[in-house]
């Protein structure tokens, strides 16, 4: 082929012709310190169980979630948001185990603070969907629908029994009207000043928690729709993610990641507090079950995957695979 004087002058592939060079140029670099693990301990097992909906995750028990906290603080990730799942004979209209200070998410909290200390932000979902025998995030009423102050005041409870049994931060999950000023109030009435809010400010109704369900033992009837965000709305973001912040967020969150990057960057170009992206159930286990396959290069994927919602925005990442992407990156350097 002939080629006329020095066309083309201009050739970005110099800048991808070797790893060092690429490495070099590179716009997003994923650090340990992006990821938060989520966890789930489950009460009266004596042996982890795994998820069959979420392949190499288990429900713990409070000794394996102990390991699995140490194992985190060592890989350099900077949480762990730990999911309680109580007793089937627990659980109740009101979500009593969400505020008993024996219920197994306090005592897992108390565990896991005095295994690690301060060298993990030890988190808590504050949420009752996992301890009500309906399966809500919320109280209901006599017409069967989520009662929103309601609600409220039990996560006002949740949040000073979490915070008295060792949470650094914790993270509403319910998309209650009005919960981060009930929580914030809640929180400063016992002195705890310091315990960050971690709000779910975009956290919408998804096809993609169904593998979720299996892993907290869910209860639910029904559906979350008249709480959690539309798929199909924007604004309605932007308008949760401006009374979150009004109302005392420390942090916010777009919940799930993959399928929402236009929200997740939206909110990041918006905010000037840091913002957490949540890679849920169904974004995991699709990439599991495609490398199970042999479809993808499940590593690659892994990476990619959480590359993509660094660089759409979020400084920090929950993703069940944070201690697993903590170890491939320091191999990698």
């Amino acid at each position: 082929m002939t080629t006329y004087g020095s066309f083309p002058g201009t050739r970005p592939r110099r800048l991808r012709t070797t790893p060092a060079m690429r490495r070099m140029v590179a716009e997003t670099r994923l650090h340990p310190a992006d990821f938060i693990l989520p966890a789930f301990v489950r009460e009266g097992v004596s042996e982890p169980v795994p998820i069959a909906a979420m392949p190499g995750v288990v429900q713990h028990t409070r000794d394996s979630l102990k390991k699995a906290a140490a194992e985190a603080a060592a890989a350099g990730v900077s949480g762990i948001m730990l999911f309680g799942v109580p007793e089937e004979a627990k659980k109740d209209a009101v979500g009593t185990p969400g505020t008993d200070p024996e219920g197994i998410l306090q005592v897992a909290l108390r565990d896991v603070r005095a295994e690690v200390g301060d060298e993990l932000l030890v988190m808590s979902d504050l949420c009752l969907d996992e301890t009500t025998d309906h399966g809500h995030c919320g109280v209901l009423d006599e017409q069967g629908r989520v009662d929103n102050d309601a609600t409220l005041e039990r996560y006002a409870e949740m949040a000073q029994v979490q915070a008295d049994a060792g949470a650094h931060v914790v993270g509403p999950s319910g998309m209650m009207d009005g919960q981060i000023g009930v929580i914030r109030d809640a929180l400063d009435q016992i002195g705890r000043e310091d315990v960050a809010i971690l709000a779910y400010t975009a956290k919408y109704a998804s096809a993609f928690y169904g593998p979720f369900r299996e892993a907290v033992g869910s209860s639910l009837r029904g559906d979350r729709k008249t709480y959690q965000q539309d798929p199909a709305n924007v604004r309605e973001s932007m308008r949760e993610l401006a009374l979150d912040l009004e109302e005392g967020a420390d942090m916010v969150m777009v919940k799930p990641a993959g399928p929402y990057l236009d929200i997740l960057a939206r909110v990041a170009d918006t905010v000037d507090v840091p913002v957490a992206a949540y890679q849920i159930s169904g974004e995991y286990s699709m990439i599991e079950a495609a490398a199970e396959k042999g479809w993808i290069d499940r590593d690659r994927a892994v990476l990619e995957s959480l590359t993509g919602i660094k660089r759409a925005g979020a400084q920090n990442i929950l993703t069940y695979w944070a201690v697993e992407a903590a170890r491939m990156l320091e191999r990698g350097r």
